[in-house]
């Protein structure tokens, strides 16, 4: 999980920007979300967001290499979202540094998902590489990636928030803690 975490943080920070300027968006962009959902976001408020979804439950392991973070699960259905959508959030001291909801692309999830970032944040230029597609849009430290394959009939899907400022924090303090004499 650790490298997940600190692979997802690195490619926000090396990831070139974005040659094509951002249209306009029609509503509040500063604070980005998914379907209620938002990297910075402490449990008990993805919770609160997970009851509006029939049957979903997060459910959470602490890892063992580092008490403070946290790794939850749940699968959650809504008609908005095009399907059931598997949900991972990683969590530092209890705040979401990084959630992936993640679909198997059927029905038109792509580009129903699409619709609704590119409504609320506008329309950004996609980036190919190979057969995986990705946008992303950055607001005040934090990032939502929407990423999909064209490489099978299937296009699996998914939307990535992370809080860069979470990440940091958590990367200081565990850099301060390596260099504290035993």
């Amino acid at each position: 999980m650790t490298t997940l975490v600190r692979a997802l943080a690195l490619a926000v920070l090396l990831a070139p920007p974005s040659s094509a300027h951002a249209a306009p968006a029609a509503s509040d962009t500063t604070a980005l979300q998914f379907h209620g959902f938002r990297a910075g976001a402490r449990l008990d408020e993805i919770e609160g967001v997970l009851r509006q979804f029939e049957g979903a439950r997060l459910r959470c392991d602490r890892a063992k290499a580092d008490r403070r973070v946290t790794e939850c699960r749940a699968v959650v259905q809504l008609a908005g979202l095009g399907g059931p959508v598997d949900l991972w959030v990683s969590a530092v001291d209890s705040v979401a540094s990084v959630i992936t909801l993640s679909g198997d692309g059927s029905g038109g999830q792509v580009d129903r998902w699409r619709r609704s970032i590119e409504r609320r944040y506008g329309s950004v230029g996609a980036k190919v590489q190979g057969s995986q597609w990705m946008m992303q849009w950055v607001r005040q430290g934090r990032m939502l990636r929407l990423t999909w394959r064209t490489d099978r009939n299937e296009k699996p899907v998914s939307v990535s928030l992370v809080d860069g400022r979470v990440l940091d924090a958590w990367g200081r303090d565990r850099t301060r803690a390596a260099r504290k004499p035993s």
